[in-house]
């Protein structure tokens, strides 16, 4: 009887181990007035994350095209704009592969009506983790922050 209670306790042990960690869903909308509806989110260490964005306005893409792009730890939205404009950023090239180094997460260019939905980890160490718009002169108005706490 002790040998069949101690499979049945290793079974149940083993069912709890295998479960799923939650997914937190986020969902970004980018407009044509150039600004995300969500400035700042919030993440748990390590956390699942799907993130959906939709970019809801209705100019062109090759003039108002919206992406998303996470940041590493201590990276400067505006500065990263700014870099990707130098690194020849632009509205068919809105993120320039020399500069996947400081990206922690992004989505592709998106034009009026479209969205995507990316999935990654939150990072585990603690702090602000700074997002942008990058296509062209977006970084000023576009951008936001994940917390991770």
């Amino acid at each position: 009887m002790s040998r069949i209670l101690s499979i049945l306790f290793f079974t149940f042990s083993l069912s709890l181990a295998a479960k799923p960690e939650p997914v937190k869903e986020v969902i970004i909308s980018g407009n044509d007035a150039m600004q995300f509806d969500i400035k700042a989110f919030q993440a748990k260490p390590g956390e699942s994350i799907r993130l959906t964005l939709n970019n809801v306005g209705s100019i062109p893409k090759i003039a108002m095209g919206h992406n998303w792009v996470l940041l590493k730890k201590g990276a400067d939205a505006i500065a990263f704009g700014q870099k990707v404009l130098a690194s020849g950023g632009s509205a068919t090239n809105p993120l320039p592969k020399s500069l996947l180094g400081d990206v922690l997460a992004h989505t592709k260019l998106l034009g009026p009506g479209e969205s995507e939905t990316i999935s990654f980890t939150a990072p585990t160490i603690a702090g602000d983790y700074e997002y942008v718009c990058t296509f062209p002169g977006h970084f000023a108005m576009m951008r936001g922050s994940m917390e991770v706490k």
